[in-house]
């Protein structure tokens, strides 16, 4: 989703620039890091979810202890009302670790 924004933005910038006579430019954006408490076999699950729609910091920087069902609501909301890209099967997975690791 951010990469298509970011696309769609670049694409309105350059044609905005062409039309008004400007040279055209070019943004590079640097390569998304998997933060430290994500960088590991275990966490592939949460990084391929949730990494489509949002950086891998916002969740490592929310608050600790709220628990393990704090993590599976917002897997959940994530799914139901932003509808990210997570197969069923996958997402206790992820809940799981999310709760486990930042809970």
């Amino acid at each position: 989703m951010r990469v298509l924004l970011a696309c769609v933005g670049l694409a309105l910038l350059s044609a905005a620039s062409a039309a008004s006579g400007q040279k055209p430019f070019t943004i590079e954006l640097p390569d998304e890091v998997v933060p430290a408490a994500l960088a590991d076999e275990e966490a592939e699950p949460v990084v391929a979810a949730c990494s489509t729609c949002h950086s891998l910091d916002y969740i490592t920087t929310q608050p600790r202890g709220k628990g393990a069902q704090f993590w599976r609501d917002t897997v959940a909301k994530m799914i139901n009302v932003y509808q990210a890209p997570v197969e069923p099967d996958e997402a206790g997975k992820v809940a799981e670790l999310l709760g486990r690791r930042f809970g």
